[in-house]
C-alpha cells in the first residue's frame, strides 16, 4: 500500500480539520482480524501451559519439550501473519488447523484442549474471512456494485 500511492498525504487531508475517527476499526474490517487473534491466544496459552508446574509435579511434552515451544511459537507467528497479510489468509488458516490439530499430540494434549480449540476456531475463522466489500458508484450514481479490490 505504501508503494502504489494510497497512503500519500494530500492537500485536501492536510487543510481538512476533521478528525480521523475509526482508524483501528478501518485497519480491522480489512483484515481477519478475530481469526488471528483467537490463533496468537491459542499459542500463547499452550507456551504456557508447556511452562506449567503443579506442586512437585512437572509437565514434560514431546520430544524433550522441543515441540512444546516450537507449536506455539509457530501458532503465534501464523496468527500475527494472517492480520499482517490478508491476501495470504486461506495458506495461514490451512498451516494453523494443521498446527493447532498435532499441538494435541505435541503440547500437553493442546494445552489442556484449551489453546487447540482456540487455535482450530481462530483458523477456521481465518480461512471462512471473506474479505472487505469495497463499493463503487456508477457514474449516474443511482445504482452500486459490490467490487474486492485487488
Amino acid at each position: 500500500m505504501l508503494l502504489n500511492g494510497a497512503d500519500a498525504v494530500t492537500e485536501e487531508s492536510v487543510e481538512s480539520d476533521a478528525p480521523r475517527s475509526g482508524g483501528f476499526r478501518v485497519w480491522r474490517r480489512q483484515r481477519p482480524f478475530v481469526g488471528g487473534l483467537l490463533t496468537a491466544i491459542g499459542g500463547v496459552e499452550m507456551f504456557f501451559s508447556g511452562q506449567l508446574d503443579i506442586g512437585h509435579l512437572h509437565v514434560q511434552m514431546g520430544i524433550e519439550g522441543m515441540q512444546a515451544t516450537l507449536i506455539p511459537v509457530v501458532l503465534l507467528l501464523l496468527g500475527i501473519l494472517s492480520m499482517a497479510m490478508p491476501a495470504h489468509h486461506i495458506f495461514y488458516g490451512v498451516i494453523t488447523l494443521a498446527v493447532s490439530i498435532y499441538s494435541l499430540i505435541g503440547v500437553n494434549l493442546g494445552g489442556f484442549l484449551i489453546g487447540m480449540l482456540l487455535s482450530t476456531v481462530g483458523g477456521i475463522l481465518v480461512v471462512a474471512w471473506m474479505g472487505p466489500k469495497a463499493i463503487a458508484r456508477s457514474e449516474d450514481g443511482d445504482r452500486a456494485e459490490e467490487v474486492t479490490p485487488t
